[in-house]
């Protein structure tokens, strides 16, 4: 799996600044889910900049996301066209990516691509039963679920008995 293509920006003549790395990290799709960036996700925890080297730190969804490696080499890269030659990514795993993370446009934009978005978590409650899922495409919470895994870790597969189209929907981390 090859890195997204990230769209080039014009290279930093004057001190670049996190908003400006933030702002390029957001142009970088989620490579398992393009319709979101990994910014999106919460994925990207922390970025810093110390002179001319720039390190970013981020938390992928699973310990064994198959897409680790395209997540680092597609931030490299982005914080590179900027016109930083000293550039370190980190990844970790503490605290764990949490579903909670994924902000609320990306939420919409998941259900507008036909993935039903996690239920938020209740603060200080500890979930004995998963939320509803609503189908993304009719709004029914008349669904089963057909698969505990989807196509990635973070999915499950069901069918909408009112519409009968079937989807994925994200779990609750």
């Amino acid at each position: 799996m090859r890195p997204p293509q990230v769209p080039a920006v014009e290279p930093a003549s004057h001190t670049l600044q996190p908003p400006a790395i933030w702002a390029a990290l957001a142009r970088i799709p989620d490579p398992e889910i393009p319709v979101v960036s990994i910014t999106d996700m919460g994925m990207v925890r922390h970025v810093s900049v110390d002179g001319g080297r720039v390190s970013v730190t981020f938390t992928p969804t699973f310990s064994g996301c198959p897409a680790l490696y395209v997540i680092r080499e597609s931030i490299e890269q982005a914080v590179r066209a900027l016109g930083v030659a000293d550039v370190t990514v980190l990844s970790t795993l503490t605290p764990p990516w949490t579903t909670d993370w994924i902000n609320e446009a990306a939420r919409e934009r998941l259900r507008e691509y036909g993935i039903a978005p996690p239920a938020p978590a209740e603060p200080d409650l500890i979930q004995l039963e998963a939320e509803p899922t609503r189908c993304p495409r009719c709004g029914s919470l008349n669904v089963r679920m057909t698969a505990s895994f989807g196509p990635t870790l973070c999915k499950r597969l069901y069918v909408c008995d009112s519409c009968r189209e079937p989807f994925e929907g994200f779990k609750s981390v």
